[in-house]
């Protein structure tokens, strides 16, 4: 293999693999990246075998081939050439990278030892809203569960209903549910992604360009022109999300979400460290949020809200709730009770439902 490829080009694509290939070492191969040369463009491949990722650079290439090289040794030594054209040859698993009087030699693996990448039919692919996307991920990504021992929660639930595409997300102690109407979408039915995967697709949402996302018994696939993600399905069955979302909530208050939010922060530093609770106690037409450790002291803190119910106190793990309160930018919140032992569900928007279990101080 040898071409000459412009170094920011490059550069772009091996810095969008560097969230995908696997630091573990469980296999040495997937720390790499796949180098594959032919006619005008180089295609780089990425994968821990849960995610894959293609892309390709335009280059001028003299001698077609492939190969392996550590994915982040390369994407360093890219990064910091004086030149702007990278210079790329190959011999066996040896590859040359020269850029301006700077010379590097660094070993590979073998091509043919890369995993394969998912046959991917494009025309099950369908056109998909990035705005859209990106906010049902972001409003639904803090309330995935990080035990990977769950499985069945350990990443989202994608569901497409007529018009609508719908994301849920929950770790046990929270849900966070929100459908909007996308016009085109994928195909109908229901999906489990994988929280790293999605997180890849949400950082690729943030470009320009045409989105199309397509769903096969094992895989989802989101394509931007040269670039396509294959993230592995999940298995398992996700909770039913619609038996858990309270129906019978007879105290309601509406208050300001910056306000609640810097309120939050400040009272619970003095939290305990392990479960962060912190009180909430509803009485009148104000909120008192207060905080107190046995070993450090107590805060507290008084807030106008909208309420006329009975005096109600109720205490959240305030990350919890804060986690909300900065993924939303609705000047007012609407929070929905019941008692001081079910959950509270705070609704910014007809679309938009956080559930959040009380917990015991």
């Amino acid at each position: 293999m040898k071409l000459l490829i412009d170094r920011g080009a490059f550069m772009k694509v091996l810095q969008r693999m560097q969230g995908i290939v696997e630091k573990r070492n469980t296999m040495p191969i997937l720390a790499n990246v796949l180098l594959e040369a032919s006619e005008n463009k180089v295609n780089i491949l990425a994968t821990d075998l849960e995610v894959f990722i293609r892309d390709s650079a335009p280059a001028s290439v003299a001698e077609g081939g492939s190969v392996t090289v550590n994915a982040r040794k390369i994407y360093e030594i890219v990064k910091e050439l004086p030149d702007d054209i990278v210079d790329i040859s190959t011999k066996e698993e040896k590859t040359s990278i020269k850029g301006g009087k700077a010379r590097f030699s660094i070993l590979g693996l073998p091509a043919r030892d890369f995993p394969v990448f998912p046959a991917i039919d494009e025309k099950g692919l369908a056109p998909v809203d990035n705005d859209v996307l990106k906010e049902l991920i972001d409003k639904t990504s803090f309330a995935v569960s990080t035990d990977e021992t769950r499985y069945n929660i350990n990443g989202f639930y994608l569901e497409k209903d007529g018009p609508l595409l719908r994301m849920v997300a929950t770790d046990g102690h929270r849900l966070a549910f929100i459908e909007k109407n996308d016009a085109g979408g994928m195909m109908p039915g229901h999906v489990l992604l994988p929280r790293k995967g999605v997180m890849e697709i949400r950082r690729l949402l943030d470009e320009e360009g045409s989105f199309f996302l397509g769903v096969t018994q094992k895989n989802a696939i989101m394509k931007k022109d040269d670039t396509v993600i294959s993230l592995r399905l999940l298995e398992g069955e996700f909770p039913d999300y619609r038996k858990v979302m309270p129906k019978e909530h007879d105290k309601s208050v509406v208050i300001d979400r910056a306000g609640l939010l810097s309120s939050l922060k400040r009272v619970s530093i003095l939290s305990s460290e392990k479960i962060k609770g912190v009180k909430f106690s509803f009485s009148g037409k104000s909120l008192t949020v207060s905080s107190s450790s046995p070993d450090i002291g107590d805060a507290s803190e008084e807030l106008d809200a909208e309420y006329g119910g009975e005096t109600l106190d109720i205490a959240f793990n305030a990350r919890y709730f804060m986690d909300v309160l900065e993924a939303i930018d609705e000047e007012k919140v609407r929070i929905e009770l019941k008692d001081s032992l079910n959950p509270g569900i705070i609704k910014p928007s007809q679309d938009y439902t956080y559930i959040i279990m009380p917990m015991r101080l």
